[in-house]
């Protein structure tokens, strides 16, 4: 599913849990995955490690062709700047990153300064 999402996507979100701590990331990947359930740790298929997701209220409908639900999920892959500060994305992000800071149920996430350049360049701006 897409990673670039609207609030409509997230309807029936009624919370967020964090697998680890957002505050020291500056930014997470964010997706929609169908998963068989609401609630709980959904499955986890994509390199890196999955730090996120979201549970769903009562009243969300499972997609009638797969049965499924559709829920976000925050992820960061092992190229990401958490554990590559000086890789790829030192300085940028991914299109899907969002600051983890901004993230609550049934908001997408905002792009911000600390998302987008890194820790290390948003010190280093006049």
């Amino acid at each position: 599913m897409s990673s670039l999402l609207n609030e409509s996507d997230l309807a029936h979100e009624n919370a967020v849990v964090w697998l680890e701590s957002p505050d020291n990331l500056d930014y997470v990947r964010q997706a929609l995955d169908k998963t068989p359930r609401r609630r709980g740790k959904p499955r986890y298929a994509r390199d890196g490690r999955l730090v996120g997701y979201t549970e769903l209220d009562d009243s969300a409908e499972a997609d009638p062709d797969s049965g499924l639900q559709k829920r976000r999920v925050f992820f960061l892959l092992p190229h990401d700047r958490d554990t590559e500060p000086e890789g790829s994305y030192s300085v940028g992000a991914p299109g899907e990153a969002v600051d983890p800071r901004t993230i609550a149920p049934k908001k997408v996430g905002d792009k911000t300064p600390r998302s987008q350049r890194g820790t290390a360049a948003a010190i280093a701006l006049p």
